[in-house]
């Protein structure tokens, strides 16, 4: 009778199993430099805030700059450089249709001498020469007008990228310092999603059947809340015990507080 009772408490008392978790930010990123460049301002008094629109890191880019402005500068004469040859082709095509017309005629007249002829399909060849060099100058430019376009987008994401700018982010820690120089992948800072909240436990081998389906008690207290994310691989550090995540709302006040959890 004993040795029943026993067999049938065995299966509760591990259902009961308490575990302890903090309430930790829902996600936890750290920002590496896109771009290398000496850091010239950092935003200390953002670290250990919600940073709602501000810029925290900036990273020099005044050269990139100038360059950006002489880029643009260029695209312009090039585009007016096109419009000027897209008129001389216009031109050089109606003197090459009349040329050609001349020439025609001429070489069928028996009146005309060698040396006419000669000089009609000269003049002919050399409008068309001079149309198809004219035409050839136009696609060059249209490369170079395309090459300057995408230089133009290539600075102006670098520019971007050396403006660390945060959007309702947690600035939990800066990584870098005023005057020190980045690479590209470059720790910049550690920043947190608070937008919603998590508990991490790890559990037993044997808690593990029909987890998904267990309620999950919060300090003593039912709730709606289940086992979101369950790894299948033993936990680097608990090496036998698997990783599990509560995903919860985020709290009005403090994260990183103790709670107590129960699956049952």
């Amino acid at each position: 009778m004993w040795k029943s009772l026993i067999v049938l408490l065995i299966p509760a008392l591990l259902a009961a199993k308490v575990h302890y978790a903090k309430v930790e930010p829902y996600d936890t990123i750290t920002l590496k430099a896109a771009a290398s460049g000496q850091v010239v301002d950092v935003n200390l008094n953002a670290e250990g805030t919600l940073v709602k629109n501000s810029r925290v890191i900036h990273i020099d880019d005044k050269l990139n700059r100038i360059d950006l402005n002489d880029t643009k500068e260029s695209l312009v004469l090039l585009e007016q450089m096109l419009g000027i040859n897209q008129e001389i082709a216009n031109s050089l095509a109606e003197t090459v249709k009349r040329q050609e017309g001349y020439y025609h005629r001429i070489s069928k007249l028996a009146t005309a001498s060698k040396t006419q002829k000669d000089n009609a399909y000269s003049a002919f060849a050399s409008a068309k020469t001079q149309y198809l060099g004219t035409k050839e100058k136009i696609a060059s430019l249209k490369k170079q007008i395309l090459d300057m376009r995408y230089k133009i987008d290539m600075l102006k994401d670098t520019i971007a990228k050396k403006s660390i700018v945060l959007h309702d982010r947690y600035l939990d820690k800066l990584l870098v310092k005023e005057g020190e120089y980045v690479a590209p992948g470059s720790p910049l800072a550690r920043i947190n999603n608070m937008t919603q909240a998590k508990l991490v436990l790890f559990l037993e081998p044997e808690e593990l059947p029909g987890i998904k389906q267990k309620h999950v008690f919060l300090n003593g207290k039912a709730t709606t809340y289940h086992i979101n994310k369950v790894w299948h691989v033993a936990d680097e550090k608990y090496i036998s015990s698997y990783r599990a995540e509560i995903y919860i709302p985020a709290p009005k006040a403090y994260f990183s507080k103790l709670m107590k959890v129960e699956l049952k």
